[in-house]
């Protein structure tokens, strides 16, 4: 009897520590809620390599030189700023773009869907905050997730209320 107790001890032990075990094997990740398995057609269409990644150029909105204006002249320049962004998003050259909240020199980023920076600075070219030296940019070569291609279809569908 002291056995038994024993072993169904070391048994529940065991099946608790690892109450969701995963196996990797040959592209297949298994758990008990899902199998996930490899889709060529979604990789392809995203432009993933084997490893799910491709290349990017990412860009650093910095503050410009010129940010000295009156607040009607700076709400007509953000309004334009902001609707060269949903063009470009449109157009599937602009993957990611958002401000960052510190207030700091580096005023935001922008994922661009291009693979060189002179295709990126051509379209940073486009903007309006850039052109009147509000920012500036600074761009770098990434190599990121392809499944980030996806992330505008999906913030439509999540957002409640438009910028």
């Amino acid at each position: 009897m002291k056995r038994l107790f024993s072993s169904l001890a070391v048994i529940i032990l065991l099946t608790g520590c690892n109450s969701n075990p995963t196996v990797i094997k040959d592209n297949i990740t298994q758990s008990k809620e899902e199998v996930i398995t490899y889709d060529s057609v979604l990789a392809k269409q995203l432009g993933a390599d084997a490893y799910g990644m491709k290349q990017y150029v990412m860009a650093f909105l910095k503050a410009g030189p010129n940010r000295d204006r009156d607040s009607a002249t700076a709400a007509r320049l953000q309004r334009a700023h902001l609707d060269n962004i949903f063009r470009l998003a449109d157009e599937g050259k602009l993957v990611l773009a958002g401000p960052f909240l510190d207030k700091g020199e580096i005023r935001g980023i922008y994922v661009f869907n291009v693979t060189t920076v002179e295709e990126a600075a051509e379209l940073t070219s486009t903007d309006p905050a850039i052109q009147a030296g509000s920012l500036v940019m600074e761009l770098h070569p990434w190599y990121g997730s392809a499944g980030l291609m996806q992330i505008n279809e999906i913030s439509k569908r999540i957002e409640k209320e438009q910028i």
